[in-house]
């Protein structure tokens, strides 16, 4: 699994190569990076949306002063099955961990995380100014064991309305169950198209797992479309609360194929 999911990579980067000398699309796609919410766009048939994290990355110290950093390489390939559906298959065959108390020496993994696939659906929504989809998904537990969350089911829901030409606001929510646990994830957002080609965007996010603190985040990020098929982007997220990850933060590429 884990030499599959790197071959992913490498020919996921291969692909992005490819796609900055490609033909100009008519019109930019819609890419669900940066954030923690889900886009509403759906990837028509017979095309694909690669989106990578290169990388992303986590910081965090508990109440007993032991401090972990994690970096993340994330791969997600999109392609359309018919109108107003798609399939995605995503991953992360990249990541290292490193973690230290202190007084004592610092203890170091790095492996292959779990893999999911999810279909996508936005129905009509009969408004030119509001957008909604779902997202189930199914993680497939093959990770090593210091980067599997187990078996995982989810369902994500995400709505979009356009203030106007420039102000969009969107509310997300995610329940997943699976090995005995179950948490909520929701998240409110609000971006800002700066340019044609540049937006930024500020975000909160509260996740509830069962039977432990609830962990508060907030943050946002800027995209920046560099051709009509490729685009840039960059985000974070600080803790609000002493349960909360103290940093996650990442740059990825997104690329688009028809």
């Amino acid at each position: 699994m884990r030499n599959a999911c790197l071959a992913l990579m490498v020919c996921s980067t291969l692909f992005v190569s490819g796609a900055v000398q490609a033909q100009q699309a008519d019109e930019p796609p819609s890419f669900d990076r940066p954030g923690i919410g889900l886009g509403t766009g759906i990837v028509p048939r017979g095309a694909l949306a690669l989106e990578l994290g290169l990388p992303s990355h986590e910081r965090d110290r508990d109440a007993d002063g032991l401090r972990t950093e994690q970096l993340s390489g994330e791969v997600t390939l999109r392609t359309g099955l018919f109108e107003r559906w798609e399939l995605q298959f995503s991953g992360s065959p990249w990541q290292r961990q490193r973690s230290r108390l202190s007084g004592m020496a610092s203890t170091r993994a790095q492996g292959g995380g779990d893999a999911q696939l999810a279909l996508k659906w936005a129905p009509p929504t009969g408004s030119e100014t509001d957008r909604w989809a779902l997202l189930g998904s199914a993680t497939v537990a093959r990770g090593d064991a210091a980067f599997s969350e187990g078996r995982q089911y989810a369902l994500a829901g995400s709505y979009e309305h356009d203030f106007s030409d420039q102000w969009t606001g969107a509310l997300y929510a995610s329940h997943s169950r699976g090995d005995g646990e179950r948490s909520t994830v929701w998240s409110p957002s609000v971006s800002l198209a700066l340019t044609p080609r540049l937006s930024a965007f500020v975000e909160a996010g509260v996740t509830k797992e069962h039977g432990e603190p609830r962990e508060t985040v907030a943050g946002g990020g800027v995209t920046w479309m560099w051709t009509d098929r490729v685009q840039l982007d960059a985000s974070f997220d600080a803790g609000l609360d002493a349960h909360s990850p103290d940093l996650q933060a990442g740059l990825g590429i997104s690329a688009y194929f028809d």
